[in-house]
This record gives C-alpha cells, sequence and structure tokens, in this order.
C-alpha cells in the first residue's frame, strides 16, 4: 500500500500534460468507469493485470533497467542503476535517462522525492529471481537451527559465537563482505569452485534432482562443500535444489560484471529503396492476396468446409479449398484465419460457412475488401500460416486455439521495428528484421517452425504487402499507427478497383486481369472453370460449363447475351458454336424419380390406376400407355392396389414374378458357453447356496488393505505413487492394476472420458508413463495416443482369449 500512496503523490505532483502522457501509455486505466481520483488511479495502475499489458508493450532495454531496479529493491537511487547497468559514458547515460522517462510514462518507476526510485510492486513480482539473484542469505536461512548456523561458521573458519542471532549475524557480516567470500571460493576444491562459478553465471536453483518426487542422488562433492560453508543452501522443500544467496553470486561476479543494457536495436543490412518501388511490390501483393481470398472464400462457399471432431478444417480440406482457389496452403490458411476474425466466415455446426457479412463483403470493390482482412490480421491472437506444431505435427486451421498475446506481439514487433528504418532503405535480408523484432517485442512468441527467428510473420507480412522491399509500405504505416482512414485511402490508392469485363478468346479462354467484380466472377463460375487465379485470373469454356449453366435454369439466350456484355470485344465464333451445340443436345434425355415401376398389357386397365383417386396417395404417373411410375416404395403401392381390389404381383430386379412366401418365426438358439473363456470344464458341478452361504460366514472377515493416502501400507512402487497422484478419480484398486500394466507392458483395458465429454472404453499397450500423459497404443484407434491420467476414470484386465 505504501507504493500505491507513494505513486499517488507523484502522479498528484505532474502537470496535465505529462499526466495526460501517462493516461495515453496506460490506456487500460481509463476503460469505465472512469478513475474519480489520483487515488483510484495509482490503484488500477499498480495492479497486476494492467502492468502485464503495459511490460507486453515495452521494448528491451526498458525491461533490463526494470529488472536491474528490481534486483536492486526499493528504493534504488539513480547513481547505483547506472553503476549497475555500466552506463559511464554520455550515450550511455542519455540512453538510460529516457528509458526511465518511458517507464515513468507507464507508470511503472517513479521519483520518491527523496532522490531514490520507486518500482511498482506488481512490476518486482514479474522475476522470481531478477538478473539471475536468488533471496539474500537471510531469508534463505530462515528455518535453520543454531547448531547448523555452527557448522557453517565453523567451516569457513569464524568463531561462532553463542547464540543464534550473533551466529547468523556473523555469518551474514561474513557473505556481505565480496573479499571474504572470493578469499574462500579460491581455496575451494576444483569441482566446488567450478560448480559455484557456473551457478554464479546461471540461474539460481539450478541443480540436480528428478521429477515426480523422486528424489535424486545425493549431493555431490562440489555441491557438499559450498553447503557446509553456507555458500549454497539447501531449499527447505522436501526435493527442492539448492540455491545460492544474492550475496554470494554478487561477489563471485565481481565488481566489474555489469547486468545487460542494450538501448539501441540490432543493427540491419539495408539498401536503397524508393518509394515506387515499395508502393508497386505493395500493390502486386495485396491485390493477389485478395484474389485469392476472393476466391477461397468462394470455394467456402460453394461447399462450407467439413471441420475435424476435434475441432478446425484439416488438411484434407485445406487442400481442396487450395484446389479450387489455385492457392497454397499459407494463403489459404491466411485468407480463412483472418476472414473468420473479420466475421465473415462462422462454425455452423459440423462445417465453417460464410455469414451475411461475407455477402455484403463480397459485393464490395478489393480495395475495402482488402482492407477488411488487412485490420483483421493485425491483432489476430495467433500466427495463422503456422502449420506444424512443436512435434512437428500438422495443425488445422481456424482450430479455436487459446488466445497467444505473443503472437500478436510479434506482428507488433514487425511493424515497430520496420517503422525505424532509415527513410528510403529496406533491409537487404528481410530474416534480418527477426533480432529487431525481438527487440521492439520482447514478449514476441515466434513459430516453432521458424528456422530463423520470426519467419513466419514476415512472411506474412510480405504475402499481404504490408513489407515491401524490405522496407514497411504505405499499408504498414497506417497499420501501425492505427489509423484506419489513412489505411483505406492508401486502400483505395494502390489497389485497383476490380474489374468488370474480359477477354474471350477463340481458343474458349475467358482472361480477366486484376480482381474480377463478384458479378463477372459469379457469370464466368456458373458457365466455365476457373484455371487460375491471383493477378489475373482464366477460366476455360466447355460444354460441361455450358450444360451446368443450362441444368441450373440459365435460358441459352440468357447465357450468350450475359457474356456477350462482360466480354471486351465480339464473342469469338468458337464460342457460340460451342453454346449452340450443347443446347441441342440438352435435354434430349429426361430422368424421373421413380420408386417403383408398373407395366402391364392393357392401356385401358393403366389409365384406369392412374385416374383412381384411392390410388391418388401413391403420386402414380403415366409415361407410356403400358407403364406408370410411383413415388411410393413397392411394398406399399402393392398393399394399396391390393386394398383397392386389384391383383397385382410384385417382380424382382431381375425382371421375375416375385415368390411371396412368408417363413416360419423361430427362436434363435442360445450360445453355447466357451469354456476356454469362462473357465468351465466339461462336467459343470452345481453349487449348493446354503452351503457357500454358511462358509462365507464361518470365514474371518478380511478387508483390503487400505490406500497409502489414507493411512495404509505405503505404495508399493514409484509408478503407483506418480499415478495416484494423477490420476485422482480412480481407486487405490484401479491404480495398482494400472500400475502394474506400465511396469510389466501388459495390455490393460480403461474407461477414458475426451476433453468433449465422450466416455470410451479402449484396450492398451506398450503403455510409457510421461506425467502427466499416458503413452500408448489405442487398439479402438489402431494407433499410438496419448491419454491424459486425470480423464481416466475405471481400469479393467484384459479378458485373454
Amino acid at each position: 500500500m505504501k507504493s500505491r500512496s507513494t505513486l499517488a503523490t507523484w502522479l498528484g505532483g505532474l502537470d496535465s500534460s505529462r499526466l495526460a502522457r501517462v493516461l495515453e501509455a496506460r490506456k487500460d486505466a481509463m476503460s469505465p468507469p472512469e478513475p474519480r481520483s489520483v487515488g483510484e488511479l495509482a490503484d488500477r495502475l499498480q495492479r497486476s493485470g494492467s502492468v502485464d499489458l503495459a511490460l507486453s508493450r515495452l521494448v528491451l532495454p526498458h525491461l533490463q533497467v526494470a529488472e536491474a531496479m528490481a534486483s536492486l529493491g526499493a528504493p534504488a537511487s539513480r547513481d547505483a542503476l547506472a553503476e549497475l547497468l555500466g552506463a559511464v559514458d554520455e550515450e550511455t547515460t542519455r540512453a538510460l535517462d529516457t528509458v526511465l522517462e518511458a517507464l515513468a510514462d507507464h507508470a511503472l518507476v517513479w521519483p520518491d522525492g527523496a532522490g531514490g526510485l520507486r518500482i511498482a510492486g506488481s512490476l518486482r513480482q514479474a522475476w522470481d529471481a531478477p538478473l539471475g539473484l536468488d533471496a539474500p542469505l537471510e531469508q534463505l536461512l530462515a528455518g535453520a537451527t543454531s547448531d547448523e548456523l555452527r557448522r557453517m561458521l565453523a567451516a569457513l573458519g569464524v568463531t561462532p559465537p553463542g547464540t543464534k542471532p550473533q551466529r547468523l549475524a556473523a555469518l551474514l557480516g561474513h557473505h556481505s563482505d565480496p573479499e571474504r567470500v572470493v578469499q574462500v571460493v579460491a581455496k575451494a576444491p576444483a569441482a566446488a569452485r567450478e560448480l559455484l562459478e557456473h551457478r554464479a553465471e546461471g540461474t539460481p536453483g539450478q541443480s540436480q534432482f528428478d521429477m515426480f518426487g523422486t528424489p535424486g542422488p545425493g549431493a555431490g562433492p562440489g555441491e557438499r562443500w559450498a553447503l557446509d560453508r553456507g555458500l549454497l543452501v539447501q531449499d527447505r522443500h522436501r526435493y527442492g535444489p539448492s540455491r545460492m544467496p544474492a550475496e554470494v553470486t554478487r561477489a563471485l561476479r565481481g565488481p566489474a560484471w555489469h547486468a545487460p543494457f542494450e538501448p539501441v536495436p540490432p543493427s540491419a543490412r539495408l539498401t536503397p529503396v524508393t518509394p515506387k518501388e515499395v508502393d508497386g511490390e505493395a500493390s502486386a501483393a495485396a491485390a493477389a492476396f485478395t484474389a485469392h481470398a476472393v476466391s477461397v472464400l468462394s470455394a467456402c462457399s460453394a461447399t462450407p468446409p467439413a471441420r475435424l471432431k476435434s475441432g478446425g478444417i484439416g488438411a484434407r480440406e485445406l487442400a481442396r479449398i487450395g484446389k479450387a482457389a489455385q492457392a497454397d496452403d499459407a494463403v489459404v490458411r491466411l485468407a480463412l484465419e483472418t476472414a473468420h476474425a473479420a466475421g465473415l466466415l462462422a462454425r455452423d455446426g459440423r462445417h465453417v460457412a460464410p455469414t451475411e457479412a461475407y455477402d455484403a463483403w463480397a459485393e464490395k470493390e478489393p480495395p475495402e475488401q482488402f482492407a477488411v482482412l488487412l485490420r483483421a490480421w493485425r491483432d489476430l491472437p495467433l500466427t495463422p500460416t503456422q502449420a506444424r506444431d512443436e512435434d512437428n505435427k500438422a495443425l488445422p486451421a481456424l482450430a479455436g486455439t487459446p488466445p497467444c498475446n505473443g503472437c500478436a506481439q510479434a506482428r507488433h514487433g514487425l511493424l515497430a521495428s520496420a517503422a525505424e528504418l532509415p527513410v528510403r532503405q529496406g533491409v537487404t535480408v528481410t530474416s534480418d528484421l527477426g533480432a529487431r523484432i525481438a527487440w521492439h517485442r520482447p514478449f514476441a512468441h515466434s513459430s516453432p517452425s521458424d528456422g530463423t527467428p520470426f519467419t513466419t510473420v514476415i512472411r506474412e507480412a510480405e504475402m499481404l504487402g504490408v513489407l515491401a522491399r524490405g522496407a514497411l509500405s504505405a499499408f504498414g504505416v497506417h497499420l501501425h499507427s492505427g489509423d484506419t482512414e489513412a489505411l483505406d485511402l492508401e486502400c483505395r490508392r494502390l489497389l485497383p478497383s476490380a474489374t468488370a469485363t474480359a477477354r474471350i478468346g477463340a481458343d474458349l479462354t475467358a482472361v480477366v486481369t486484376g480482381t474480377p467484380s463478384a458479378r463477372l466472377a459469379r457469370l464466368l463460375d456458373s458457365v466455365a472453370d476457373r484455371e487460375t487465379s491471383g493477378t489475373a485470373s482464366v477460366w476455360r469454356f466447355s460444354s460441361g460449363g455450358v450444360r451446368r449453366a443450362l441444368d441450373a435454369g440459365h435460358a441459352p439466350e440468357d447465357i450468350t447475351a450475359d457474356l456477350a456484355a462482360v466480354a471486351a470485344g465480339p464473342l469469338p465464333q468458337p464460342l457460340t458454336y460451342l453454346i449452340a451445340d450443347t443446347v441441342r443436345g440438352h435435354g434430349r434425355v429426361r430422368v424421373s424419380p421413380a420408386a417403383c415401376v408398373l407395366h402391364g398389357d392393357e392401356p385401358a386397365l393403366l389409365a384406369e390406376l392412374a385416374a383412381h383417386r384411392g390410388l391418388a396417395k401413391l403420386g402414380l404417373r403415366q409415361l407410356a400407355p403400358t407403364v406408370l411410375v410411383s413415388r411410393s416404395p413397392l411394398d406399399t403401392t402393392l398393399a394399396a392396389l391390393r386394398a383397392e381390389g386389384y391383383a397385382p404381383v410384385a417382380e424382382t430386379a431381375e425382371g421375375t414374378v416375385r415368390i411371396e412366401k412368408v417363413p416360419p418365426q423361430r427362436a434363435a438358439a442360445a450360445p453355447v458357453p466357451d469354456p476356454r473363456r469362462t473357465g468351465m470344464t466339461k462336467t459343470l458341478v452345481p453349487v449348493d447356496p446354503n452351503a457357500l452361504a454358511a462358509r462365507l460366514l464361518k470365514a474371518p472377515p478380511t478387508l483390503p488393505d487400505p490406500a497409502p493416502f489414507e493411512g495404509g501400507p505405503p505404495f508399493a512402487t514409484d509408478t503407483e505413487e506418480i499415478v495416484s497422484g494423477w490420476a485422482k478419480r480412480l481407486p487405490y484398486g484401479d491404480v495398482r492394476q494400472l500400475a502394474h500394466a506400465i511396469d510389466t507392458g501388459a495390455p490393460i483395458t480403461v474407461e477414458y472420458v475426451a476433453t468433449s465429454g465422450n466416455r470410451t472404453v479402449r484396450t492398451l499397450s506398450d503403455l510409457i508413463l510421461d506425467p502427466p500423459y499416458l503413452d500408448a497404443w489405442c487398439h479402438l484407434r489402431d494407433d499410438e495416443r496419448v491419454f491424459t491420467l486425470s480423464r481416466i476414470h475405471g481400469v479393467m484386465s484384459v479378458t485373454p482369449e
């Protein structure tokens, strides 16, 4: 509470312009309801969630300074901070002042009025061990006994005082003197010295120990030597590692050690570029992506892709959409994810279908269509073109994965790093932007498949025209600033309007340069087959395409008139001949639905049946004087005719008379038990219930042993203990049975509840324990599967064949 009141005091002393800067940097504090006082504002700014949001927007040197302050404790002097960071020259000192000013604008660091610097409490908690420094020695020795302190002092060659407080003070005094610590370590055995120097350079808490409750081997000779002298302190947790006090770490690092401070972003190889070159490449990329996106969503509109049972659109559907749209997998994924984020696609049961917003979007011009998808890409909580996970397994699109803030930060870092490139300069190799992205957004997430950091997000920016010739395009500039109106203007300037005409050639092709209008695309898709799409789209006319249009109800004269209206010149003669030839053959043969056919040798009788009112429900229709078709099944038609007094006979599919003979009804014989399964012999010995009851009553009452966690005997194996810790729903008997199967490699049958809630019974073999998971071969799926131990609700032995 003291830090909050100090922050409120500092905020209250700011002028209006400086306070406005703080509010602009921390817009989250202005969310409704607005703060009513400086004290309430300070309270909002200090909340951990608000601090985490502010941290995600900071560049690397801001976090480095904040971590250094967290290691110094509060309050910290500016001189001590500068010394720790090695900010001694004028340039580095100015950079430090700039960073402190930026942190103050975010209300993360502020002066306390007494020459010190304060840091937000939630920000201090962002690091468990700032700069790799563990807790002070006094904190680590909180549970030490007086005898333990005595032994440490004796090992250091210090005469132990009489009381525990005096011994603790003597040990703290010794370790607070860097020279004495260095002298002790210099005389240490080689193994201990190497261990301590390595631990001082790395992160605290590193020690040899095993997971899942099994203690590791005893401390080595080097670690034991350091533990005896308090240079390492054993964690009081049962299986915790030894820890190095902060005083020992500082002493071993020496006075020349400085915390990392990189006020300047990493350099990149640059090459001159002109605005015209950047605009040209950005325009071409944006136009190509827009055309592909229109084709992808059009394919989804024609045939909505099916969703996998686990969620998302799988590789097969993605390949189908890509083939229909003439686009590769990355473009298809990017179009689907941005369209879904923009509300153009939505889940519809087992499919993903366009929404009503898609219909309005499809009628817009390409610049407006592109602007909608581009704005959706900027804040996507995922990396849309990431096709593989950490295990190199294929990822579905639109899988509904949890939001990834680091993925959005990667795009923001790309925009920020490219925006700071010199004017008329672009990076020679775009992969050089990866290090700059990490500098601008340290919390950014790079895809696991990226060989060079952030290759995927850079490639996405190039596909969209945000990055062109290694520089930020006009799209990227306004995307970075968040100016939507200026972004719309640039889209209209750089992207051509939709093309409403096509060049129809004598080779029966229609070529459309640029993005075809929605009306033109619908017309050509209805009468021809699309072969390519992108900066130029090509359709090919064929008899099948013309027949498709006729089947959809288009009149022949309308097809010719519509094509003539969109053609850049007169329709070529081969096309008019193709349409005329297809029309002549269309409909010469007609196919009617029929459940069964009635025929006979008497036309008068069949005419009577067709006109009979009592048979109207059959849907009889006369095709020829001696042929009727019925919409009702054969047996229903027979029953209706016989009910009206007629005597029809049924025919088989081969045309022979069907003999109607009803077989007598018989019950199925009871199955004979298999002695191999039941364990019965050929002669079954009857059991007397009275005698069995008497024997059970005379036998001593025996109960199963209680589980170890209920006061029973300890677990028989480590596997039992591990399984019991994760499979909370299993009784102890099932735990023992599952652990035995894991240890012996025997098959086992389990009752498993999936994340969807479906309950299945599966037989598993080749079990490998990997808490909290169980890897096994699933006989139900005939494939290797990973099971969550907590979702196993029952265990049964496998019945031998």
